[in-house]
């Protein structure tokens, strides 16, 4: 009986992983196993803090070791990854199915026995070198020395070929840079799959896809003929990525604002989203602040929300744009005019004799009159306690919508009934 020396035994998957990492020490190695890409032990680390997947404990050759792996259809995705982060790269394909090996190995067998059957049964010289290849061909195999030199031949082709393609490869131009210094690429407008009557718009800065933007089928049609271009479009759809961004220690020290009497400090900001199902803004995001004692909170707009998380706003302007009308600042209500032309002498405010409001409302001559529109008890504090508001701001806050289209309309007639003249 012929004994089997440890040497000859097929490379564990670990055995190979260590001896490859000798070679490849600055490599982050790939191993295909079956569907997946792996990789192990420090380069399992590595991988998951680059691509954002998890990694895992798993027992492997009787050892525990960490793991990270994606399916082999994403390496597209994610091997640009590696390289953009500077990583160098080894792939490791697997070159023998071990269940196709066995069929084959069965076949040839079949194959040398059914030979053996058809030649004579004497023990002849011709007959002696066919045993004798018989008995050395499971030395002739050695499955290990496949399973160790192949990957190591193929990674290293793999990785050569990987670093010639990135340098070959030359960068996009952005089709912009914003006032921070960001690259915007990949600007361009998609139909959509489920309505084909939306179109969207979507770029990348810095190579990270922003979400996409419905467009308005005025813009669409300007783009399409080539009247209106990618910075254009970024300044309608993402006006926020393009501002310039506040000093991020601005988010770590109190703001301070000017207040109705004094300034005042803002102690707090944050964002949250709305876990509480009984409100009507459930699922909401909603700023926070506490300034001067008060805790506040708010539904966020969209913009304003935007500004926070691309940082272009403090979050004191953020609390004066947000919270000015809750903390009666002057710099809230400079923002309320009444249109060019309109007689500021003609706003009224009073309490309503009928439910007892504070009621806003303008007469604008031979326009008309507007309605009354109740106004908060906040502005009705400022205008009154306060005096941070005028009655115009405070007019053009409520009721600059109707004042616009009252003016755009057609002139009332003040006609004198005949039975009036004298």
């Amino acid at each position: 009986m012929k004994s089997t020396k440890a040497s000859d035994a097929p490379a564990t998957v670990m055995e190979q992983f260590d001896r490859m990492k000798e070679k490849h020490p600055d490599a982050i190695l790939l191993f295909r196993a079956g569907d997946f890409y792996e990789t192990y032990r420090q380069d399992a680390v590595k991988a998951s803090q680059i691509l954002g997947i998890t990694t895992a404990n798993r027992k492997i050759d009787g050892q525990d070791v960490k793991i990270a792996g994606f399916p082999h259809h994403a390496l597209d995705t994610y091997l640009p990854k590696l390289v953009r982060a500077g990583m160098r790269v080894a792939i490791c394909e697997q070159l023998e199915d071990p269940k196709q090996k066995k069929v084959e190995k069965h076949t040839e067998n079949n194959k040398e026995a059914q030979s053996s059957k058809s030649e004579k049964p004497q023990l002849t010289d011709s007959a002696m070198p066919k045993k004798k290849k018989k008995e050395e061909a499971p030395e002739q195999e050695q499955p290990k020395a496949k399973v160790e030199t192949k990957p190591e031949a193929k990674a290293e082709v793999k990785s050569e070929q990987k670093s010639e393609t990135q340098q070959e490869r030359k960068p996009r131009e952005p089709q912009m840079v914003t006032v921070n210094g960001d690259k915007v690429t990949h600007g361009h407008a998609f139909q959509s799959k489920t309505n084909p009557e939306d179109w969207y718009f979507t770029a990348k800065i810095n190579g990270e896809q922003l979400k996409p933007q419905k467009m308005d089928p005025a813009d669409l049609a300007d783009y399409q003929k080539k009247e209106m271009t990618v910075p254009q479009l970024m300044e309608r759809y993402y006006p926020t990525k393009l501002m310039e961004k506040v000093p991020e220690v601005a988010y770590k020290t109190p703001n301070v604002i000017a207040g109705p009497e004094s300034n005042l400090t803002v102690d707090k900001f944050n964002v949250y989203k709305e876990k509480d199902e009984q409100r009507p803004d459930f699922g909401k995001y909603k700023f926070y602040a506490e300034v001067g004692g008060q805790k506040m909170s708010t539904v966020a707009p969209r913009e304003e929300l935007n500004a926070y998380f691309d940082r272009v706003r403090t979050p004191g302007q953020l609390v004066e744009r947000n919270f000015g009308e809750r903390l009666h600042l002057s710099s809230h209500y400079a923002q309320f005019k009444l249109p060019e032309g309109v007689d500021a002498s003609g706003v009224r405010v009073a309490k309503d004799r009928a439910d007892g409001k504070w009621k806003v409302s303008t007469n604008l001559g031979e326009h008309g009159r507007t309605d009354k529109k109740e106004i908060s008890f906040d502005d009705g504090y400022a205008l009154f306690k306060t005096k941070t508001a005028t009655r115009e701001q405070i007019a053009a806050k409520y009721l600059n919508t109707e004042i616009t289209a009252m003016l755009n309309g057609p002139t009332m007639k003040m006609e004198k009934s005949a039975s009036m003249k004298m």
